[in-house]
């Protein structure tokens, strides 16, 4: 049967990634994080904005389960809305980097040679200013807030994402199949969406899982210095920052702050690199 190879090859490779213990275990985590932001509402034992002023800087309670910060209020509820934040974050920032990382770079590789000359200089040249560095020129001309961090998120995660599909779409450029297709009257378009995209896509998705910890570090870094998102706005790095300002009192929101980020780090790595190893044999442990 025509359609037993590749089943059988996806079967293998799903089998692969379940042997991988650290895959499953990032998997997890992975799971967790998405579920802990996505349903936040209904995990939250309390509004992440109320104060309860008689119970400022309490440790872990029945009703406070990571305590609670200076304003009395609840850490763990706090937590779970900084998670829709980070995931905000990273879905946007990472799926706009890498789609305009991919359509760049499949320009620059299969595009003329003055064209992957320039984008290269580009490329070069963002890749030349620090993250930090970058976004504390941006707040010094518009203000802290999100939307500025996604846009330092995006400009500075496109450049890996266009190098990457650029050094994918020269390898295929002189190959058999699309020669053909060129002879055959084929569009630049055509032949870039319909055979060179689906021959990229793999190890950029790879990458983005492993560029998702990046990127929400990044927000909680910026959040924590104030260039990001701005109080009383729940996000990891604001929860960090106000709880340093009081961990002599109590270091309950630094733990609960940092704890996530750890997780949420560990749980990416973990996967990108299982997936690394199922889908390019090149690069599996022990070959």
């Amino acid at each position: 049967m025509p359609d037993e190879r590749p089943y059988s090859l996806r079967r293998e490779k799903l089998v692969l990634f379940m042997r991988n213990r650290l895959g499953m275990a990032g998997l997890f985590l992975v799971v967790l994080f998405f579920a802990s932001a996505i349903f936040a509402p209904l995990f939250a034992t309390h509004d992440p904005f109320q104060m309860d002023i008689p119970s400022r800087l309490s440790g872990p309670t029945a009703d406070h389960w990571a305590g609670t910060d200076q304003l009395g209020r609840d850490t763990y509820s706090r937590v779970l809305y900084g998670g829709r934040v980070a995931l905000q974050v990273a879905a946007i920032g990472v799926s706009v980097s890498l789609a305009i990382g991919l359509v760049l770079g499949m320009l620059a590789g299969y595009g003329p040679r003055w064209l992957d000359n320039l984008l290269l200089l580009l490329f070069d040249t963002i890749r030349s200013f620090p993250t930090i560095v970058l976004a504390l020129a941006a707040v010094a001309l518009l203000g802290p807030s999100l939307n500025l961090v996604l846009a330092v998120v995006i400009v500075t995660t496109i450049p890996g994402y266009a190098r990457l599909t650029r050094t994918s779409t020269l390898a295929l450029k002189n190959t058999e199949f699309i020669m053909a297709e060129r002879s055959l009257g084929a569009s630049m378009a055509r032949t870039l969406f319909r055979h060179i995209m689906p021959n990229v896509i793999g190890p950029l998705l790879i990458l983005a899982a492993m560029d998702v910890p990046v990127v929400v570090t990044i927000e909680a870094g910026l959040s924590f210095l104030g260039l990001g998102v701005l109080p009383p706005t729940a996000s990891w790095g604001t929860i960090l920052n106000e709880g340093y300002l009081i961990i002599r009192d109590t270091p309950w929101p630094v733990i609960a702050g940092g704890v996530p980020l750890v997780l949420t780090t560990l749980g990416f790595t973990f996967l990108g690199e299982a997936l690394r190893d199922v889908f390019d044999p090149k690069l599996r442990k022990g070959h």
